[in-house]
């Protein structure tokens, strides 16, 4: 006989953006309301004022909104997409990767609050030394 475990259908949403330096680790991330151009907009944003003297280069997927014609790009944030279908090439993937296992493998949450609060929780916990190493790549340490 299997174990039934009760579980909530719950059809709320939020999303995570991030941004990890790949020389130092240090990381920038919001949680959002949506996935859409919208959004991306309110993160490129608050991560330009967050970081005003310094020239971000974002290695991106070519997700819709990421491209959108809409979009508005900082002048202190630049743009550089790897080839579709190609996640294993994209640094944040592996951070998201990270983020799962530290908080949400095996796990059950009884309200969408009690996960915004896990991720928060765990986004704290990733420092650079945790971090640095999972974005770091060879072509990156040339640059």
């Amino acid at each position: 006989m299997r174990p039934h475990v009760h579980s909530h259908y719950i059809r709320e949403y939020r999303y995570c953006y991030g941004a990890v330096d790949a020389h130092t680790g240090e990381s920038f991330f919001i949680i959002a309301g949506g996935c859409n151009t919208d959004w991306m907009n309110v993160f490129l944003k608050q991560l330009s004022e967050a970081y005003p003297d310094d020239y971000i280069l974002l290695v991106m997927d070519n997700a819709v909104w990421h491209k959108s014609s809409t979009l508005e790009k900082p002048h202190n944030i630049g743009f550089e997409f790897i080839p579709p279908y190609t996640p294993e090439m994209n640094p944040i993937e592996q951070v998201w990767a990270e983020i799962r296992k530290r908080g949400f493998k095996n796990k059950a949450f009884k309200t969408l609050d009690d996960v915004i609060n896990k991720l928060q929780e765990v986004i704290r916990e990733l420092d650079w030394s945790i971090l640095k190493p999972i974005v770091s790549r060879q072509w990156f340490k040339n640059t």
